[in-house]
């Protein structure tokens, strides 16, 4: 009887143990930029001077026009390099006044 106590004991103790253990390695590992509200990637699309760019100035006019007539990204464009499809993007956003 002592010895199957014992070893209930000490399986219990090691199974608390575990489950602590599982809980504590996956809060470290939820931690990064995105937490403490600094997303890289966004910054630099952010930081981009665009103003001078085509796909940027149409985009503005895209979205001011938009906003004026309440419609909601009516008309989606598509580039071919994914800098232009940003700049749109963000003219858009600018123009939309968000």
């Amino acid at each position: 009887m002592r010895m199957s106590l014992r070893r209930c004991i000490w399986v219990l103790t090691v199974a608390v143990g575990i489950g602590v253990g599982g809980g504590t390695l996956q809060a470290v590992g939820t931690l990064s930029p995105q937490d403490h509200g600094q997303d890289y990637s966004n910054n630099k699309t952010e930081q981009q001077d665009y103003s001078k760019n085509k796909t940027y100035q149409q985009g503005m006019r895209e979205g001011r026009n938009d906003h004026a007539r309440n419609l909601d990204h009516s008309k989606k464009r598509h580039f071919k390099q994914d800098k232009d499809q940003q700049a749109y993007e963000a003219g858009y956003q600018n123009g939309r006044g968000k």
